[in-house]
């Protein structure tokens, strides 16, 4: 077996096809030379996947990545990567070639990447492409936050519950987040104080939650969080910790004495049931967590 994994291994760096993995942390844990040599990864280094990125944007060096606010593309790129088992998009490298990458996801998160050099075709039909996925990027990202738009994370939540009700996956969890006496932080700092506020807390959710997750605005200061095959009590853990890191936070370095906290409302999917009656009992539990003193997480379940 030993020798078969090592012949393996040999011909994966033979061939011009970039080969990757990726664990459910999003660090790169293989990849064979095309792919290091692509994305300017030294042989010995297993980086994560945000630290590929941020080294090629400031290196300018293999991907290029056109945006003038780095953070904000990030936080984009992360609401919308592992979220589907496999997709595919067209990469565009500072050493002039066109990647066609595939990204396959287990289950637990880990992810096959999988690309192919696409150079030779035409240039028209790269621009058109490229507009395209640009506007598609546009259609499914929050404006101002840089998360998931309301459409995309509804479209993700309509997903899960076909796959619960086909038997495809077991119950997911549901979280409605939404940012505490909010009006008070726009009367504070103005509206823009508040949307620092709001960026913060995306931040923080990105930071904490699990690739095979969905976070995104939904309206407002209120958030939503789809956590599949996931425990109810696994479900409040990863919501406390948002919480927890939250209310420790500093959005505004002038104002030391400042802090927000969040709300949450949380329940499991139950098969069946229709969205409009699973998103009623997770309002409900946010309404609970409100009026028990906020900063909270409380749960309902069927």
């Amino acid at each position: 077996m030993d020798s078969l994994i090592e012949r393996v291994i040999a011909l994966q760096d033979m061939t011009p096809i970039f080969i990757a993995l990726y664990d459910t942390q999003d660090r790169l844990r293989h990849a064979n030379r095309a792919f290091r040599e692509a994305f300017n990864i030294p042989q010995d280094a297993f980086p994560t996947w945000i630290e590929v990125l941020r080294a090629n944007y400031q290196d300018r060096k293999g991907l290029i990545i056109t945006t003038s606010d780095f953070d904000a593309w990030l936080l984009s790129a992360q609401s919308r990567r592992g979220k589907v088992p496999f997709r595919g998009l067209e990469l565009d490298m500072h050493d002039g070639r066109w990647i066609w990458m595939t990204e396959t996801v287990q289950d637990d998160g880990w992810m096959l990447c999988v690309g192919t050099d696409i150079t030779k075709l035409r240039q028209n039909q790269r621009s058109l492409r490229q507009d395209r996925d640009i506007a598609m990027r546009a259609a499914q990202t929050d404006e101002l936050t840089g998360t998931a738009n309301r459409r995309f994370v509804f479209a993700k939540l309509d997903a899960h519950i076909a796959n619960v009700q086909s038997g495809l996956e077991p119950p997911f969890g549901l979280c409605v987040m939404d940012i505490d006496f909010f009006k008070a932080i726009n009367d504070r700092f103005g509206h823009q104080g508040g949307d620092t506020v709001l960026r913060d807390f995306v931040k923080i959710a990105h930071e904490t939650i699990r690739r095979s997750d969905t976070f995104g605005r939904v309206g407002g200061e209120e958030f939503m969080l789809i956590m599949p095959r996931t425990a109810l009590s696994d479900c409040a853990a990863m919501a406390q910790r948002i919480l927890e890191k939250v209310s420790t936070s500093c959005p505004f370095p002038g104002a030391a004495d400042f802090s927000y906290s969040c709300s949450a409302g949380l329940t499991l999917y139950t098969s069946g049931e229709s969205r409009a009656d699973l998103y009623q009992r997770v309002d409900r539990a946010l309404y609970s967590a409100k009026q028990k003193g906020r900063a909270r997480v409380e749960s309902v379940e069927e």
